[in-house]
C-alpha cells in the first residue's frame, strides 16, 4: 500500500513501496493539479486564469506513466509521487539565492506565472509554504534515497517529468533544441551507461537529446555532490509525444513511453 507522510506535510506526496531489492525511485515531481485552499489563499489569478496556469505547468500523465512503468518492470521501482501542484512549492527548486529560476519568480514559491504575470502579490512571505510543504518532502526524498542505499548499497534516482512543445516566456534556456526525449545529466552523477541506457530504452520516439531545453537533475542535498552510489537521470517528454497540449487528455503514445521508461528502470536497476 502506499504510504503518507505525517504531520506537517500530511498528503502532500507518497511513497509507493517497489521491490526490496530495487535501487530505482521513480521521482515524479510535477504531476498533480491540487491546490489546497490555505495555499490558493495566496495566489491572485481568478479560477479560470489559475485553470489555463496549472494547464501550461503541470507535468499532466506523468504520474500515470511512471505507475504503468513500474507495473511492468521485471524489478518493480520505488515510486515517489509529489500530491500537490508545484504552484504550492516547487520541490525541485533551491530554496536560497542558488535557485537561478528565482529571476523570473520561480524560486521554492512561485509568485509570477509561465507569462512573468503576478502569480502572488508582492511581499509574499513564502516560508510558511516552505515549512510547511517544502521542508518535510525535501526530508522524505532524502530518506527514501538512504533507504535505498542501506538496502541495496546504490540508489538510482530517475525524476519523471514533461515539458511543451513550443517554449514558454518563464523558461531562461527555451532557445535551444526540444527534442521528442530530453535527457537531464549531472557531471557527477550521472554514469554515461545510464545516459546511455535511457537513449536506448527512449530511441523509438524520433529521438533525444541532452541538457536542452531543461539540464541537470534532483539528488537531495545531503548526497549531491557527495556520494557517487546515488546516481541520476531526468527524462523529459516532450507533451506532443502523449497527449493533447496544453492540458489535454493523454493519447497513444502513453502506453509506449511507460514501456520505454520501464526499459529504462530494468536495465538501471541491473546494474
Amino acid at each position: 500500500m502506499p504510504r503518507t507522510p505525517t504531520g506537517s506535510g500530511v498528503d502532500s506526496f507518497r511513497v509507493h513501496p517497489g521491490a526490496a531489492e530495487s535501487p530505482v525511485i521513480l521521482h515524479v515531481p510535477h504531476s498533480s493539479r491540487v491546490v489546497p485552499e490555505s495555499a490558493r489563499a495566496g495566489i491572485v489569478l481568478d479560477d479560470a486564469a489559475l485553470e489555463r496556469e496549472l494547464d501550461h505547468l503541470t507535468d499532466a500523465h506523468t504520474a500515470r506513466i511512471a505507475a504503468l512503468a513500474a507495473d511492468s518492470a521485471a524489478v518493480t521501482p520505488w515510486r515517489f509521487v509529489n500530491g500537490l501542484s508545484r504552484l504550492v512549492v516547487d520541490p525541485e527548486r533551491f530554496p536560497d539565492e542558488r535557485e537561478e529560476m528565482a529571476a523570473v519568480g520561480m524560486g521554492a514559491v512561485y509568485t509570477r506565472t509561465t507569462h512573468r504575470e503576478p502569480l502572488r502579490a508582492d511581499g509574499f512571505d513564502p516560508r510558511p509554504l516552505v515549512e510547511r510543504y517544502f521542508l518535510p518532502y525535501a526530508r522524505a526524498v532524502q530518506e527514501a534515497v538512504a533507504d535505498r542505499l542501506a538496502a541495496t548499497g546504490r540508489a538510482v534516482v530517475i525524476d519523471v517529468h514533461s515539458y511543451p512543445t513550443a517554449p514558454l516566456p518563464y523558461e531562461l534556456h527555451g532557445g535551444g533544441e526540444r527534442p521528442p526525449i530530453c535527457l537531464g545529466t549531472d557531471p557527477f552523477h550521472t554514469p554515461e551507461r545510464l545516459t546511455s541506457l535511457a537513449r536506448e530504452a527512449f530511441g523509438g520516439f524520433g529521438g533525444t537529446g541532452l541538457d536542452s531545453p531543461f539540464a541537470g537533475t534532483y539528488v537531495p542535498l545531503a548526497f549531491y555532490g557527495r556520494d557517487p552510489r546515488v546516481s541520476a537521470l531526468m527524462v523529459e517528454i516532450r507533451r506532443d509525444q502523449y497527449m493533447a497540449e496544453p492540458g489535454g487528455a493523454p493519447g497513444p503514445g502513453l502506453d509506449a513511453l511507460a514501456g520505454a521508461l520501464a526499459a529504462l528502470v530494468d536495465g538501471a536497476g541491473a546494474g
